[in-house]
């Protein structure tokens, strides 16, 4: 019996394809084999498709009949029939007629009885032959434009790969490291195309199947950079979007794209209804696309996944609210190098295609040469192919018009319109500048032009070809984009009108160009042999990994820009950590509230907040967060996100009023009696903590909020006044605590005359917390006073009281808690080795150093020599030891006379904190004057971990990414964005990880060394636009986390394993802890110890989540709409993410870890007091609620309204819930 499930198509090397079938007879059917058969191997689809359904028709009607039933008589019947057909089987009789009459009629029933059979496999047979002979006609095949993805290879699950012990790896056609393997990086000069070849083409490329050409009009709006955001929009994006307007409404052949957000909602507040009107008509036609629809175009290498996601939601959704479209397409031409967690957020937000420009130019050139510049890009552990997204890569050196049109910019620049003389733009560079066409002209130029379009077009798969037009702040008047539009319309209808150049030109949108392309790639099969590609767009190579560091032309690697304008970029991991925490607090107000009255505190905070999100969102623009712009925009951003602190501080105080119960009348007018307990004067100086002056008899609170979603017991500090203080818990219970002084960066005076005082805390998860600091509470042990260690030579240093002080000897000097050991070198103030209670230990070699760099701008890092030590013996030390913390401070000698830096060690201890585990590193950093200019501040550790020179660093706080240290490349291109972590892993499993909460550059530029840049100070512009150097430096803290770990169980080899390493289990907690601190906040005024208020604190978990499992955002999105939202419509969103972490370094106790994510998180049960109600999944920009044209596992969606969530290692997921107090 012929079973179509069991069909099995074999290509052999032959001329046949046998395709094999599962008959009692075991026929077999030779077909042509495709590879010797192009017209067979353009469309096997179709073929395919064709064949399944003759088969599938004849085995049907084989099925039906008794000679090809398989017929089982024990079953009375003929197998298929029995089972399909009403089957009565009749009664045995003796035949009448002779043996020679039998055999005829037996022939003859068998004919009648299978005539349709007979005639169905007559008619395959003449099937085949026609295919043999003619091949396969071309279909003609339309995709819908509401199907996603026109063929899914295969069903896709991701079950198998729901725990964390898993090893994840995706299977492609191509890496990233490898691309780097193979390239030589020789920089050889192309010709007019300078970075790559002279590109030629026979002439027949496009015989079958036209060139088709999308010119795709565009002006890059930059939220800030030379100008303001302000500045930029009053002179000119204004002027730009009342411009598309006007001239996109008088010909509906005309089309554009826009990206920015920030500036659309800006121009919708002055523009007249006829022309939001206007506007609106223009994108529902098709003539208009809002492309990525984010409130900026983000920063791919320092911006951190939350305030990604945040950006995009927050202009996404205005859009959508606004003008009523979801983007589909994004448009990122101009971020310095791309991560690949931006197309993992943009599937899963429903994006179906990326563009991108700036990478390698010699990565570019090697995918040019293969015809791979447009691929699907998939994730480094997604072996189910769900993260699956179209990219088109651009192939050039800039996205301006001379780089866009083709491989010349010579001849693409005389088509930029806008360079004709009368216009402001500069002239053609080359020579040669653009004419107006005219009848005389049009056939000469249209031919010039057309020759640069078919030369791109060989790059490319297809014979779909885009053409971007358009630059900086392009489109600004009339008479501009005039001159675009109606040449270039003269121009296509030459080419339009002459079939015989085979192409055909027209003005298109994103949107046009990839459903062009993808219905080209549905009828042409341009799948190489052998490729994996995907099963959503076929005919393209996949590709997995990250494009950083990039380089433009030359040595001109673009790594500087991961390190310029540190202060403001830790600034911005502040707001974020601080909106976040806000967000939060308003959703418990709003979710706790039964009345309408306790709803107008977070409400009527709804203006203030929506400003923090979008002044965050502003920072993420690549000119922002890279540091990249002019010091007066680096000044308007700080100011932003000053005031949006301040804002939201002052909320905070008041929310946790009412969560604590404090504040009954929750007027929002009453001042609070909290404030954070650290101070920001202005937008440009380092917060100071507020001191606690809690004089005799007198005590004053102070409130702990965890943003986190386990119970956090760490050790924590308040500063002080006066060293005769206690601590008490909220239960009027007295706590051990620890008296140390305050140290700051001046070797004249390094101490303050402050204390800081420790104790232990512990704070529910995404709760509160009431602790007491006293002046004189009976009963109570004052703060233990550190026992200080000084070294002679600090003979500035006197010993104040309380403390008792000795004189600190020898070449070394170890700090030591219950976990590890600290030894310093005495002389330099550095940190050597660390042992641990194993007695095993690790080199450190900690080293401060600097680089010249004559070369070196905003954007380029450009070394002059390696970096060299700036410390000498015979700095200032002081130590620290206490039963909570000790800390080794350290100013060293350098040969200016004030130091560039100065750097506490610390290590805590106390039972069952992950703290203990973590060695803290903070660099005070004042890179201030004239003596540091064209320098580069460096701190090394040169450990004796056998790396090989390979590390990870992380790419948004989201994934890891394997670097390794080329000798072929520059030192300055082996640096890489760190914005969160980077670690090392030995041959024989030792890792080494730091932890930052600010962006920063890595390294490892030998084996064992891992190298991280702390500040940079540039005279010079490096040639890339901004007209200035980097000399604005401010004093500032980086704070680094430390992690040293001995694998429990084998590891990967580092040097053969090409995949990232996840960070462990402990390591992820670690990172978590430092990005997102307890906020404390402490009272204005002090009260009388008599005056003893009850318990306070707010606990809203039911219990701790999983350890694995970490909340990215609970917040309301609309909640200037909160109360007139529909009930039916959740208000309230959690977005959750899982962590895949490495398990040959899971110590349990370690993690102080009860569970993982492994199984479903219930959602009802999740809060306390809070009815959990019509949960919702949605995409990560929270407009879609099809999981499946997300590309998600069933399992986001199979469960939900039950509560149930289960996440697979590595996924982001978001839930729109309501919340209800219980009655």
């Amino acid at each position: 019996m012929l079973n179509i499930d069991n069909l099995v198509l074999k290509f052999e090397r032959s001329q046949f394809v046998i395709f094999s079938f599962d008959l009692e007879d075991d026929h077999t059917i030779l077909l042509p084999n495709s590879n010797l058969c192009p017209s067979l191997s353009n469309h096997n689809i179709s073929f395919h498709r064709s064949l399944l359904f003759i088969f599938r028709s004849l085995s049907l009607e084989m099925a039906f009949s008794p000679h090809f039933g398989g017929g089982n008589p024990r079953r009375g019947g003929a197998g298929w029939a029995h089972s399909l057909l009403p089957f009565t089987s009749s009664p045995k009789t003796s035949s009448k007629h002779p043996r020679k009459s039998r055999k005829r009629t037996a022939v003859k029933d068998f004919i009648v009885t299978n005539f349709f059979a007979i005639g169905l496999s007559l008619s395959l047979l003449l099937f085949l032959f026609i295919i043999f002979r003619y091949g396969v006609p071309k279909p003609h095949l339309i995709a819908t434009r509401s199907s996603r993805f026109s063929r899914i290879r295969k069903p896709i699950s991701r079950r198998s790969s729901e725990r964390n012990d898993v090893v994840l790896g995706a299977a492609v056609d191509l890496t990233t490291k490898d691309l780097y393997d193979k390239i030589e990086f020789s920089d050889v000069d192309g010709g007019p195309w300078k970075q790559g070849w002279r590109v030629s083409y026979k002439g027949n490329e496009w015989d079958s199947e036209k060139l088709k050409v999308f010119v795709v009009p565009h002006s890059h709006n930059d939220p800030g950079w030379k100008l303001t955001v302000e500045e930029y929009y009053d002179r000119q994006s204004r002027h730009i979007l009342d411009t598309i307007v006007e001239t996109l409404s008088k010909d509906v052949r005309r089309k554009f794209i826009w990206e920015e957000m920030s500036y659309l909602e800006r121009w919708w507040r002055d523009a007249s209804d006829a022309k939001k009107e206007s506007f609106i008509n223009l994108v529902q036609n098709g003539q208009l696309e809002i492309v990525g629809g984010g409130w900026v175009m983000n920063d791919e290498a320092n911006s951190h996944y939350f305030a990604i996601i945040e950006q995009i939601i927050e202009g996404n959704m205005w859009l959508n609210d606004t003008i009523g479209v979801i983007p589909k397409n994004s448009w990122a031409i101009d971020p310095f190098g791309y991560s690949s967690t931006m197309a993992y957020l943009f599937r899963r937000m429903g994006f179906e295609n990326m563009l991108i420009q700036r990478t390698h130019y010699e990565l570019k050139k090697e995918l040019a040469l293969h015809k791979n510049l447009e691929y699907i890009w998939r994730q480094s552990w997604d072996a189910a192919e769900t993260t699956d997204i179209f990219v088109h890569m651009m192939p050039f050196y800039s996205y301006d018009v001379p780089h866009t049109c083709g491989p010349e910019p010579a001849v693409c620049c005389q088509f930029d319109f806008a360079r004709m003389r009368g216009f402001t733009y500069e002239l053609c560079p080359w020579g040669e500048h653009p004419v107006e066409t005219n009848q005389e002209n049009v056939k000469e130029r249209a031919l010039k032009l057309l020759d640069q379009y078919k030369k791109k077009s060989t790059l490319y798969r297809t014979n779909t070809l885009l053409v971007p037009l358009g630059d900086d702040f392009r489109y600004i008047s009339i008479d501009e984009a005039e001159a675009q539009y109606r040449n270039y319309q003269l121009l296509f209808d030459y080419i339009n009108s002459n079939p015989s150049l085979n192409a055909e030109a027209k003005f298109g949108t994103l949107e046009d160009y990839f459903q062009t392309l993808r219905e080209e790639a549905d009828r042409i099969n341009y799948s190489l042999p052998g490729e994996v590609g995907s099963g959503q767009v076929g005919g393209f190579p996949s590709l997995s990994g990250d494009f950083f560091t990039y380089a433009d032309r030359q040595q001109d690697y673009w790594s500087g820009y991961y390190v310029s304008r540190p202060f403001f970029k830790a600034v911005d991991r502040v707001l974020e950590q601080t909106l976040r925490a806000a967000e939060m607090m308003m959703a418990f107000l709003l979710g706790y509230c039964q009345r309408a009255q306790c709803e107008k505190l977070p409400t009527g905070f709804s203006y203030k907040l929506t400003a923090a999100r979008r002044n965050l969102a502003l920072f993420q623009h690549h000119d922002g967060v890279t540091g990249t712009a002019k010091d007066h925009v680096v000044e308007d951003y700080g100011n932003r996100m000053h005031m949006s602190l301040q804002d939201l501080q002052i909320f905070m105080s008041k929310a946790i009023e009412v969560l604590l119960g404090i504040r009954h009348e929750k007027n929002d007018q009453n001042p609070s009696q909290f404030e954070s307990a650290q101070v920001r004067s202005k937008y440009d100086v380092q917060p100071v903590h507020r001191a606690i002056s809690a004089r005799e008899g007198t005590v004053q609170t102070v409130v702990l909020f965890n943003p986190l979603e386990r119970t956090r017991n760490e050790v924590v500090m308040v500063v002080v006044d006066r060293p005769d203080v206690t601590v008490l818990d909220s239960n009027w219970t007295c706590l051990k605590s620890q008296l140390s002084p305050e140290l700051h960066h001046d070797k004249s005076k390094m101490f303050t005359g402050r204390h800081r005082v420790y104790w232990k805390a512990s704070v529910p998860a995404m709760g509160l917390q009431t602790y007491y600091v006293a002046n004189g509470f009976f009963g109570c042990e004052n703060a233990k006073p550190a026992r200080l260690k000084i070294l002679p030579s600090s003979s500035n240093v006197p010993c104040l009281a309380p403390y008792a002080c000795s004189n600190l000897e020898g070449d070394t000097a170890e700090i030591r808690n219950q976990h590890q050991t600290l030894t310093f070198n005495v002389k330099l103030g550095l940190l050597q080795k660390i042992g641990r209670n194993d007695g095993s230990q690790n080199v450190v070699g900690e080293e401060i150093g600097m680089y010249s760099s004559s070369g070196s701008g905003a954007y380029l890092f450009k070394p002059v020599g390696d970096a060299e030590p700036i410390t000498h013996a015979g700095g200032q030390m002081v130590i620290s030891e206490g039963p909570l913390m000790q800390e080794v401070y350290s100013y060293p000698k350098t040969a200016w006379d004030k130091s560039p830096i100065s750097h506490s060690t610390r290590i805590y201890s106390g039972d069952d904190s992950i703290q203990e585990f973590v060695i803290e590193k903070e660099y005070h950093v004042e890179f201030l004057g004239n003596n540091f200019d064209d320098r580069e501040l460096i701190v090394r550790y040169k450990t004796d971990i056998n790396n090989k020179k390979i590390f990870y660093s992380d790419l948004n706080g989201f994934q890891m990414s394997r670097r390794e240290t080329y000798d072929k490349i520059p030192l300055q291109g082996n640096y890489y964005p760190m914005p969160s972590i980077a670690h090392m892993q030995g041959l024989d499993g030792q890792r080494f990880s730091v932890h930052t909460r600010q962006s920063l550059g890595v390294a490892s530029l030998k084996n064992g060394w891992l190298e991280i840049m702390l500040d940079r100070r540039l005279v010079r512009d490096d040639g890339r636009g901004l007209g200035q150097g980097v000399m604005d430096n401010r004093p500032m803290n980086v704070v680094f986390h430390i992690l040293v770990e001995s694998n429990i169980s084998s590891t990967e080899n580092p040097v053969k394993n090409p995949r990232p390493l996840s960070p462990s289990l402990l390591s992820h907690c670690v990172g978590a802890h430092l990005n997102y601190p307890l906020h404390v906040f402490i009272a204005k005024k002090p009260q009388e110890i008599s005056v003893q208020p009850p318990p306070r604190s707010f606990s809203p978990l039911a219990a701790s989540l999983p350890c694995d499992l970490h909340i990215v955002s609970f917040m309301v999105p609309r909640p200037s709409k909160y109360s007139q939202q529909p009930l039916e419509d959740p208000r309230f969103v959690l977005i959750l993410q899982r962590w895949h972490w490495d398990s040959s370094y899971y110590h349990k106790a370690r993690s102080q870890c009860s569970s993982v994510a492994d199984e479903p998180v219930n959602l009802f049960d999740m809060f306390k007091g809070l009815a959990v109600l019509n949960a919702k999944p949605t995409s990560l920009n929270l407009l879609h609620e099809d999981t499946e044209m997300l590309g998600y596992g069933e399992q986001f969606a199979d469960g939900v309204q039950e509560g149930h969530v289960l996440i697979s290692p590595m996924e982001i997921q978001a839930y729109k819930i309501e919340l209800r107090p219980h009655q």
